[in-house]
């Protein structure tokens, strides 16, 4: 099943630069391209009576604008259109279902410009049941590294180890593995656990962990640069350092499901509001 890149378009300049992305990605996937708009909810900022028409214009000259530049930046690509009458974040939602993966602009035309991430950016990497690339705008241009991937150690890692060796390997890019940990913490009494952490030690251990855990990666991918980073840092501060000098950001989304953010974890939401990269949400499960 051939399905397609979905992305999610409006006036706004942010949703231009997810469009340029995605029509890359559709691309090098071989894959269609599949532009939406929904329309329902821009009527405030019409006439009013007047607000279906308008509305409904306005997101066929959208899409229309959209189109165009998708093919103008490839040509030949398979791309089409789809003007939705829903607010986009259901929208969004929705035909994730059929989407190979989904990408949007950080911030749409709606949002407040002192707002890092637009709400609809924010619920669709929550809960869609596809990967979602959130398109931040190039404050420098795209950096000089390759594909970050965030590694937890924990079992539920293969989604994103997947998604960011296949985006390595399509754009022939290195791929960084970061791993990061903490001293464990005492929980309360009668655990046994050493009142003194020798440092040395644990970081020795969680660089055999992250070794252990990319070593069957490395053999499916032997023409993929492998580097590691493993250090006692907090995940979100040092995904977001990597952003900067690096074209993607990996993380997987396995946060609490009857969350505000349904399983769109802590460390997850930070890097998506602050990486100065595209990011890439995919789900654990």
């Amino acid at each position: 099943m051939n399905d397609p890149v979905v992305v999610g378009v409006d006036a706004s300049e942010s949703s231009g630069h997810a469009l340029d992305w995605a029509a890359d990605e559709a691309w090098l996937r071989s894959r269609p391209l599949h532009v939406l708009h929904a329309w329902f909810g821009e009527t405030s900022r019409v006439p009013a009576g007047q607000e279906l028409r308008v509305a409904q214009q306005d997101g066929e000259r959208v899409l229309v604008a959209a189109r165009e530049q998708a093919l103008k930046r490839r040509p030949g690509l398979s791309v089409t259109t789809e003007l939705v009458d829903d607010h986009a974040r259901e929208a969004l939602a929705s035909v994730s279902e059929r989407a190979a993966l989904l990408a949007v602009g950080a911030r749409g035309s709606g949002g407040f410009a002192r707002l890092l991430l637009g709400s609809t950016t924010l619920h669709a990497t929550a809960y869609a049941t596809c990967p979602v690339v959130v398109v931040h705008p190039p404050a420098h241009g795209p950096g000089k590294g390759g594909v970050v991937v965030g590694i937890q150690g924990n079992g539920h890692d293969d989604p994103a180890l997947t998604f960011a060796f296949e985006s390595a390997q399509r754009r022939n890019l290195p791929l960084l593995a970061l791993h990061t940990w903490t001293y464990p913490l005492i929980s309360g009494p009668g655990h046994e656990l050493p009142l003194v952490y020798e440092e040395g030690h644990i970081a020795a251990d969680h660089d055999r962990l992250l070794a252990e855990v990319l070593a069957d990666w490395r053999e499916r991918f032997p023409d993929t640069r492998v580097s590691t980073t493993s250090l006692r840092a907090t995940p979100a501060k040092e995904l977001v350092s990597a952003s900067r000098e690096h074209q993607l950001v990996v993380v997987g989304r396995r946060g609490e499901p009857r969350g505000p953010l349904g399983r769109l974890g802590s460390t997850s939401q930070a890097v998506v509001q602050h990486a100065e990269c595209p990011v890439a949400v995919v789900p654990a499960d």
